[in-house]
């Protein structure tokens, strides 16, 4: 689903929060001109007496350090209270970091002094995730309507189960589409994967109706880096501990999204989302599972996920030459990948190129001109997969 296309209503009402009047003013000014129904508080208790008395608010842009209460006091009690997003704003950079305010609860953090276009921006995107979880939220109503309509009158069986496929397909479109707003090249890059983890299930013999499961449900694998910050999601250079840490949250966010599903489709999604990061060897995350603990669905997703990410280009590194990035899943036998799994890669290679071949563009690297990216020289992985150009 493009981005574009979900629905935001006019005149979404926002709250701002500033001790410092001027301040306020302006930001009002600058959200009625662009079509918002704007309130205003000097401070928390204002704020709060607004939500209260008045009709929902979308969106509360606040000031963390203000009298009395602060913005991060008031972000606590709105995200207990209210169905409100919050995006905090400070000029305080060095008391108040990007993680620990949106590990809080906050939309989006924004810098004094403010940049009135960036605001915007930032406020739109905060307002379009907003809305397509709500949309999620009516799909997910709607299914749960739809089976009781199918236990209610069983004798429509047949129409009740292709309407019912129809919105679980539609469903997984919508969710995907938040992973989109990520990044541009993933609308390809869930493609791909359906697609070389459908053919590694076929190889391995599974029963058709998992292989049709696993189609559908692999292209949700990294749905719950909706919950990660773009500051980490995109950083060219490499991960610090910390960062690292919230990104391996993404498996248990997905899975907390996808969570209490009545639907085979979507139990597989979470099921997915929640283990492609394990290790075979036991040295992965988020448990740490090891050999056949984790589920086929994600010993396979796990493979077909490194192969696309080695072989496309990301923030942080141009794409690897198709030898390296076999060489890679090789030396991988047993430690990263299910040795099986990998057999049945490496055998059927060329259908792995062709799938790369013919979705999205493939860009041809020649070992005379790879070189590694920063992370994986931090990392060592130069030293452990030898190139022979």
């Amino acid at each position: 689903m493009d981005q574009t296309s979900i629905k935001i209503p006019d005149s979404v009402p926002i709250l701002v929060v500033d001790d410092e009047s001027a301040i306020t003013e302006m930001i009002y000014q600058a959200l009625t001109r662009n079509g918002y129904t704007c309130r205003t508080a000097q401070n928390a208790g204002e704020a709060l007496n607004v939500l209260e008395n008045n009709n929902p608010i979308d969106v509360v842009i606040t000031d963390i350090r203000m009298p009395g209460m602060s913005g991060v006091d008031l972000l606590e009690i709105v995200k207990q209270k209210y169905d409100s997003d919050v995006m905090v704003m400070t000029g305080f950079t060095e008391e108040y970091d990007y993680e620990s305010v949106v590990a809080a609860g906050a939309a989006d953090f924004i810098q004094k002094p403010i940049s009135f276009r960036e605001l915007l921006i930032r406020l739109r995107r905060v307002l379009r995730m907003r809305y397509l979880l709500i949309e999620r939220d009516q799909i997910n109503r709607q299914l749960q309507d739809n089976l009781e309509q199918l236990v209610k009158y069983s004798s429509q069986l047949k129409n009740a189960h292709e309407e019912l496929q129809y919105a679980y397909l539609d469903t997984i479109n919508r969710l995907v589409a938040a992973t989109e707003y990520k990044d541009e090249d993933t609308g390809d890059h869930i493609v791909r994967i359906s697609r070389y983890s459908t053919l590694i299930a076929q190889k391995l013999g599974l029963p058709p109706e998992t292989v049709e499961l696993i189609q559908y449900a692999s292209p949700m694998h990294d749905i719950g880096k909706i919950g990660i910050p773009d500051s980490i999601l995109l950083k060219p250079n490499r991960l610090t501990k910390k960062e690292f840490e919230t990104v391996k949250t993404h498996t248990t966010i997905g899975a907390s999204i996808l969570e209490d599903s009545k639907a085979d489709v979507l139990k597989l999604s979470r099921e997915i989302a929640l283990t492609h990061h394990e290790k075979y060897n036991g040295g992965g995350y988020p448990y740490g599972l090891s050999g056949k603990d984790t589920p086929v669905s994600g010993r396979i997703v796990a493979l077909t996920d490194t192969f696309d990410a080695l072989t496309s280009r990301r923030p942080y590194k141009e794409p690897y030459p198709i030898e390296v990035a076999v060489d890679i899943i090789r030396s991988e036998r047993g430690k990263h990948f299910d040795p099986e799994i990998v057999d049945v890669f490496i055998g059927n290679i060329d259908e792995f190129l062709h799938i790369k071949e013919t979705v999205g563009t493939m860009e041809k690297v020649s070992l005379a001109d790879f070189i590694w990216s920063s992370r994986d020289l931090a990392e060592g992985l130069d030293k452990k997969i030898i190139i022979n150009v």
